[in-house]
């Protein structure tokens, strides 16, 4: 079934007049991005060209994809902004709230009964504005659009970092947070700086254990955490085409491990195959009425290094697979020398656990590979050294793949399998031993391998890996255990290999499904009740923020000097905080509780300047907020990478600090706090970090005169008498200073009822 069919029609039959005056603004053959993007213009065609990396400019996506624990916190601003009903087709994933712990029946049964409460809101809300809502169990929001909503040439936002899974199918599928979300949903403009492009031409094809996953974690490592910060990574060349469209959306998806933008691929073949085996032949042949608009000019395929920003190439044919780690997702390590990295390094080379799944490696097509080397472990003597668990990615998956065989495969080698969901991968992970905090190591097929990420140990080291490799590497129970060259002692004693893996693009006999967990919204939404109980823990309706004051701020307190990474999971932890993420007050107690210190080395201890003792983040906040003072936080490189989580902005929003000032942002932070009324600085000299003491008293001049491209004045009061006066820079244009000035976005909507 294809969903939203006539609004795809829609979005075909304008594209050849939107690319011709594309083409005729910019005067020059266009890139699949440069497309997409100017056949998704709020004003319609193009009258002018835009500069990437410069201008800001309104889009009209096509649809919005919201996953529980983010949909809370959009909706309940939505709920705010007085529109009946979505003006964009939506949809709220339920696939974060359910805790990995004994297998997918018990798991989804406890998950049921303990956010009862949350589940029950995001159906009504989505009952109530037109919102289409899969179940708890119907599977990972990314895998789930792929399946049904993704299509080529589309422009999608979505709640989650990893929207950017749909590039699989040709879109541009993009992460932002929940207030973007809510604007969309009312019907206004999207905004967003035209983006940067990197290319990265893929030759050759893959062989033998490398991976789709392999081609992530190399770039990846070339281009590190913050390198594709402000851009779109734009795959193409013959190994692209080579690659299943399952296999583009795993390499979309870990793209936004390196910042970017979002990443994608040109339309061809196995997108087809792909949009015709999940039942939207419909979709397919409207791709293909347009095809020569959903891949890049000739001419951009010819000569790239003319058309894009940074150019990266990669021979699949002499790709080896790899792991990256740990605690970083950019770490790239070769297979074949993983064993001298980690005795060079002190990683664990015992392997505790293996883990297939999250939004990045759940597919059909995944879980045959990983099952293949599982059936050999089986018929070759072998057993596990290592816990062994699967996350397959959504029902329709996990139905096709038990009918087919695999699961069974799995669960002969003794792993376990969780529900359709997220689990570990997003810290939902009761793994037992984890409060012990011993140093041990772990391998997954997930995206991301911060510090505390998984299972809350600071001492777990997370690799991420393909989901072949894990499960060679859960077999063997060693990190440095290669399947290419090494063998095992199998039950009888005899020294076995294992053979590279096989598998299935699609499954032969077709996808099938009982029940996919989906439910249709009422046709009219308006006599729905959305209740919200004003003594629950788990949700809260919002209340305004205050607008801005009119003047200069002065006497902000530092409430934290932040020291290195400090990513969304720094600033806002997910884990089992994750069922306060409809409640702000509540949740702004993890506020900040994992960035260190730059004054102590420690967490979650800083020094309360109204009584000078150390005390957690949030407790001091409260205090400053109590007594009616503002605050400022600071912070490194790169400040806020990692999740879209809107939270880690409207916590700091909501506890009364001000401005948060670092040496630089990632994207969707940085936006997360101009929509939330938040100022985010950055140094102009960045070794003016160095000048911030503990005890500073810190004033921000020039916010009268607050316009686009002008500095403003930080004075640093020290508690010597001194002072300094440093420069900072901001990004924010003459439309999001007005969010600053009213308080946030929506005070704005709200306005305009």
């Amino acid at each position: 079934m294809a969903f939203d069919i006539e609004m795809i029609k829609k979005v075909y039959s304008q594209y050849g007049e939107r690319i011709a005056a594309a083409r005729k603004v910019e005067n020059k053959p266009l890139t699949l991005s440069e497309k997409i993007l100017y056949a998704h213009l709020w004003s319609g065609n193009a009258t002018e060209a835009y500069e990437r990396g410069e201008s800001y400019v309104d889009f009209a996506p096509d649809r919005v994809a919201m996953q529980d624990a983010t949909a809370q916190m959009a909706l309940l601003q939505f709920m705010q902004a007085g529109r009946p009903k979505v003006a964009v087709p939506s949809t709220v994933h339920c696939d974060h709230l359910i805790q990995a712990r004994d297998g997918a029946e018990q798991d989804l049964i406890r998950a049921n009964k303990e956010s009862s409460e949350v589940f029950n809101f995001l159906s009504s809300v989505s009952n109530k504005y037109g919102i289409g809502f899969w179940k708890p169990g119907a599977g990972i929001i990314h895998q789930v659009v792929l399946e049904n909503y993704a299509f080529p040439g589309g422009l999608m936002i979505g709640t989650d970092s990893h929207t950017v899974n749909a590039g699989g199918l040709g879109m541009l599928a993009i992460g932002v947070g929940g207030a973007d979300a809510c604007d969309v949903m009312a019907g206004l403009p999207w905004e967003l700086k035209f983006p940067k492009l990197i290319g990265v031409k893929l030759t050759g094809k893959l062989s033998g254990w490398a991976s789709p996953k392999d081609v992530i974690l190399k770039v990846a490592g070339i281009l590190t955490v913050k390198g594709g910060t402000g851009a779109i990574v734009e795959y193409f060349g013959e190994g692209a085409e080579s690659l299943s469209c399952s296999g583009k959306g795993t390499i979309c998806n870990m793209g936004a491990e390196i910042g970017a933008t979002t990443s994608t691929f040109g339309y061809d073949a196995s997108m087809e195959r792909y949009l015709r085996a999940t039942g939207r032949a419909e979709v397919a042949d409207g791709a293909n009425a347009i095809k020569e608009h959903l891949i890049a000019d000739a001419e951009v395929y010819a000569n790239p290094e003319q058309f894009f920003d940074q150019l990266i190439e990669i021979n699949l044919s002499e790709l080896e697979p790899s792991m990256n780690g740990p605690f970083s997702p950019d770490l790239y390590t070769p297979l074949s020398r993983m064993r001298e990295e980690a005795g060079k390094n002190g990683w664990p080379t015992k392997v505790e656990w293996g883990l297939i799944g999250s939004c990045t490696n759940s597919s059909y097509e995944d879980l045959s590979r990983a099952a293949s080397i599982a059936k050999q472990a089986v018929e070759k003597g072998l057993v596990t050294k290592a816990e062994f668990g699967i996350n397959p990615g959504s029902e329709q998956v996990r139905y096709t793949a038990a009918r087919d065989g695999f699961l069974k495969t799995f669960e002969d080698l003794n792993a376990t399998i969780f529900t359709n969901a997220c689990g570990p991968c997003i810290g939902m992970w009761d793994r037992a031993g984890a409060d012990k905090e011993e140093k041990n190591t772990i391998v997954h097929s997930f995206n991301r391998n911060f510090a505390k990420r998984a299972d809350g140990n600071p001492n777990t080291y997370a690799f991420v890996t393909s989901p072949e490799i894990v499960a060679a590497i859960a077999i063997s129970g060693d990190l440095g255990f290669n399947p290419m060259t090494d063998t095992l002692t199998n039950k009888n004693g005899e020294q076995v290999k294992l053979d590279p893996p096989t598998g299935f693009e699609l499954p032969e006999k077709g996808f099938a499904v009982e029940d996919a967990g989906y439910q249709a919204p009422a046709a009219d939404g308006s006599q729905v009740v959305v209740d919200v109980s004003p003594t629950s823990d788990r949700l809260q309706l919002l209340e305004p923020f205050e607008p801005w004051e009119g003047t200069d701020l002065k006497g902000l307190k530092l409430l934290i000097k932040a020291k290195g990474k400090c990513t969304t999971d720094h600033i806002s932890m997910a884990g089992p905080w994750l069922k306060y993420r409809g409640h702000l007050d509540n949740i702004s107690n993890n506020m900040l509780i994992g960035a260190v210190n730059y004054y102590n080395d420690k967490t979650d201890h800083v020094k309360n300047q109204l009584s000078g003792e150390y005390a957690a983040v949030p407790a001091t906040q409260r205090a400053y907020k109590a007594a009616g003072i503002g605050s400022i936080v600071v912070g490194d490189e790169n400040y806020g990478e990692g999740s879209s989580r809107e939270h880690a902005a409207m916590e700091p929003r909501h506890l009364g600090v001000r401005a948060v000032l670092v040496k630089s942002f990632a994207r969707i932070h940085e936006t997360n706090l101009k929509k939330q009324g938040m100022l985010g600085l950055t140094f102009v000299d960045k070794d003016d970090y160095d000048k911030i003491q503990e005890d500073d008293s810190i004033d921000i001049i020039g916010l009268t005169e607050f316009t686009p491209g002008k500095p403003l004045t930080v004075v640093l009061n020290h508690a010597d008498g001194s002072k300094d006066e440093i420069l900072v820079n901001h990004t924010y244009n003459a439309q999001q200073i007005e969010w600053f000035k009213a308080g946030g976005a929506l005070n704005i909507i709200r306005k305009g009822q």
